[in-house]
């Protein structure tokens, strides 16, 4: 079944909850056939700006009504999150392209992510009370204020999970939010918006603005109090940039080339099949995904060969159900990309183990897993993340060997390392350079734990979305300190030099007691 099972209803119902005056509309393409999905309105820079002015009228509300309230909001949308999934599962597929399973994991991201930030944001953010300098005579408390309103800027490949890891947060903290969806990916995001909505998110505290990136995404960066950045190393430079010159915080998760390191104590086949997984799920088009492989001289040709045979093995397919292992590309840009890095490889001298080639038997976009060896630097495939299905194994004589290798890159986001020994593999994980770091494991782990900070280092991104740090991104920590009276703090010289001894004995009782 290749045809999308949406119908023009259901996709013209969610069209009219997007901001838009503009009048014009853009084509949305299905990557399973080719055709016009549906035809998407687009925002202008006045829809953003009046997108802003609303959610801030109506954040100042959503901020007060306190934690409980938004906590059982936000559990309510999570519940219709999970109520309403199969139609969220056929409009990833519709949009992405992406197998069964594969939106199924966005769908349990995007629930587990809601859950995690309404249980969390009254803990993480209630503030408290402080070690003040002179204890008794000074009281000093902590308290989190919302920044106000958040932009968002979100891409295609993963619409789900990626508006919810930005979003949600957001509502937790108590701020509003204007996000720009990624045409490709606006219905899923639509339809995510409507459960939250639905629950009882005020309409007007989650807009949504399409439209092309130049045109409109410097607006929703200009007027956001905080800006979350999901894309391309190039494109997340110009939005910190931006944001900077108006002295705005922003998070940033932009590309990776992530590495994936087999030791010498490894089920070869075994690893080769979590290995597929790591570097082929959802066509590759993933930020965290694997694209370098380090495998051991001493299981390197065993592994190679497994590993090649679960990549033939895979089912290519358009389906609206489990059937398949892979899916498609999401558009003739990515297809172009993907087919230019293989060539480009083939003709510098790499060698194609399996895949390289596209399949416009099965679909317009559909390419082979490819598996190349002998890559060197020569090749754009080597340093430059191909965000498809392609992945090089290099062979290493040692383990500090493939930790140089793996290192010996300008992204920091994700990177993997299988071993026979916990011990061992968490060893070499502490090594690699990247913001998230999975054993055994290609992204899953990692990716899922929603509780745990991820995001990137080097070029790979700034700050971090999930767990306590996705939430403190949106608030501002305000030190609220009391003079009891108990003692008058000193204002001149006399006073200075009585209250020096007493002030040297209270530093000398800190130490010996440890208190900080």
């Amino acid at each position: 079944m290749t045809a999308s099972p949406l119908d023009l209803t259901v996709i013209a119902d969610l069209d009219r909850d997007i901001l838009s005056t503009s009048g014009q509309t853009v084509p949305v393409i299905a990557p399973f056939t080719g055709e016009v999905l549906h035809d998407l309105p687009t925002s202008s820079v006045g829809d953003v700006q009046n997108a802003y002015s609303r959610a801030r009228l109506t954040q100042l509300a959503w901020a007060r009504a306190g934690f409980q309230k938004r906590r059982a909001i936000l559990l309510r949308a999570h519940d219709l999150i999970l109520q309403r999934r199969e139609l969220l599962l056929d409009l990833v597929q519709s949009e992405t392209g992406k197998t069964r399973g594969q939106a199924f994991e966005e769908v349990f991201q995007a629930a587990s992510v809601t859950r995690y930030n309404a249980l969390a944001a009254h803990g993480v953010l209630r503030g408290g009370r402080r070690r003040a300098g002179i204890p008794l005579v000074v009281t000093t408390r902590v308290k989190y204020r919302p920044k106000g309103v958040a932009g968002v800027i979100t891409p295609w490949n993963y619409p789900l999970s990626l508006a919810a890891m930005d979003v949600v947060p957001a509502l937790a903290a108590g701020c509003g939010v204007v996000q720009k969806a990624d045409n490709q990916g606006a219905l899923s995001i639509l339809a995510l918006r409507r459960a939250f909505i639905d629950a009882g998110v005020p309409e007007h505290l989650w807009a949504l603005v399409t439209g092309d990136g130049a045109e409109i995404g410097g607006a929703v960066t200009n007027d956001a109090d905080y800006i979350c950045f999901t894309g391309s190393t190039a494109t997340g430079k110009r939005v910190a940039a931006q944001a900077s010159s108006n002295l705005t915080g922003a998070s940033l998760e932009l590309g990776g080339k992530n590495p994936l390191l087999v030791l010498d104590d490894v089920n070869p086949a075994k690893v080769a099949a979590d290995a597929v997984a790591a570097c082929f799920s959802s066509m590759g088009q993933l930020c965290v995904s694997s694209e370098r492989i380090y495998v051991d001289q001493k299981v390197a040709d065993e592994f190679t060969r497994a590993f090649v045979d679960a990549t033939r093995a895979l089912t290519i397919g358009a389906a609206f159900d489990y059937s398949t292992d892979i899916g498609s590309l999401t558009s003739q840009a990515q297809l172009d990309r993907v087919t230019a890095h293989v060539e480009n490889a083939v003709a510098a001298g790499a060698t194609v183990l399996a895949g390289g080639r596209a399949r416009p038997d099965l679909g317009p976009y559909f390419f082979e897993p490819t598996v190349l060896t002998g890559v060197t630097a020569a090749m754009d495939c080597f340093a430059q993340e191909t965000f498809g299905p392609v992945v090089s194994v290099y062979i290493v004589d040692s383990e500090q060997e493939a930790i140089l290798a793996a290192n010996d890159t300008s992204y920091g986001l994700n990177a993997s390392v299988f071993s026979g020994s916990a011990r061992r593999g968490l060893r070499v994980a502490a090594a690699l350079e990247a913001g998230s770091v999975n054993v055994n494991e290609g992204y899953r782990g990692s990716f899922a734990s929603v509780a745990a900070p991820m995001g990137g280092i080097k070029q790979s991104g700034l700050g971090r979305r999930n767990g306590p740090e996705g939430l403190l991104r949106f608030a501002d920590a305000v030190t609220i300190s009391r003079a009891t009276g108990l003692l008058q703090l000193p204002r001149r010289g006399p006073e200075w030099g009585a209250m020096v001894m007493p002030m040297l004995l209270m530093v000398g009782a800190l130490k010996v007691i440890r208190r900080r």
